[in-house]
């Protein structure tokens, strides 16, 4: 069984209350005990389908860590009365993953992503971190829901090269929905959807510069890349519940108590 680690709840969902190092090192921890896992980085979005979609609330339950990726979930922490330590993002986990897998002989597998994304994250983390092993990378397609033909080859795939380390770039809810699917057959990999991550990596996608970042503004950013996708998201259903948030963080403060670690 999955060790616990310390959590708190925010709108109901357990997030852990770890930095990036307690969360690299229970991450290898457990691979190192022959367990794998799903970890899932949650953003304000996750949270905003957590809190108002039941069948996302669900899916997104099966995880057994989440993470807050994202400031204004830190903020939120902070409200509440219960603060983070810091924000945990996906697109700086993949560092540390390859850096890490490196120094343990840990495989990582890299699927999905825009075409040539995969290829050029795997060629720019083996660069970074000398003798990591990147066991494959692809970018099939896949549905949402995925297929059966689409899950028998992507287990297949994974069967022929059995990474320690599956990184899923697809967005979510698509990325969730597959690792889900795919856990159970994978028992011994720890499994993490990464988003756009694999094209920050290799270079074709610009991310927003730390001070940026800091502040909370990466959405920002982003929408400036691409307004006609993200608009709606950002804008009309994001925005408005960061301030729903907020209050009921103000408004929860005090009422929750933290979890003792086991």
């Amino acid at each position: 069984m999955t060790r616990s680690l310390p959590t708190f709840e925010l709108l109901g969902m357990p997030l852990a209350r770890v930095d990036e190092d307690a969360m690299l090192d229970h991450l290898f921890g457990e691979l190192g005990a022959g367990r794998g896992g799903w970890l899932i980085t949650a953003n304000l979005d996750f949270l905003r389908r957590f809190y108002k979609e039941p069948h996302m609330r669900a899916l997104y339950a099966q995880a057994d860590v989440m993470v807050a990726d994202g400031m204004p979930l830190v903020w939120a922490s902070r409200l509440q009365g219960e603060p983070l330590p810091e924000r945990v993002a996906g697109s700086a986990l993949i560092y540390r993953f390859a850096d890490r897998a490196a120094l343990e002989g840990r495989r990582i597998y890299l699927l999905g992503g825009e075409p040539g994304a995969g290829q050029g994250a795997a060629a720019a983390l083996c660069a970074r971190a000398p003798g990591l092993q990147i066991c494959g990378y692809s970018a099939p397609r896949i549905s949402d829901p995925p297929t059966k033909e689409e899950l028998s080859l992507v287990r297949a795939e994974l069967e022929r090269t059995k990474p320690h380390l599956l990184l899923v770039g697809l967005g979510s809810p698509k990325q969730e929905r597959l690792i889900h699917a795919l856990r159970a057959g994978f028992p011994q990999t720890w499994m993490v959807g990464v988003g756009i991550s694999f094209s920050y990596v290799a270079g074709m996608v610009v991310r927003a510069p730390e001070l940026v970042r800091r502040a909370g503004l990466e959405w920002v950013h982003r929408l400036a890349q691409e307004p006609r996708r993200l608009a709606k998201r950002y804008l009309v259903d994001d925005l408005p519940f960061a301030f729903e948030l907020f209050t009921r963080a103000l408004l929860a403060r005090g009422t929750h108590k933290r979890k003792p670690r086991p």
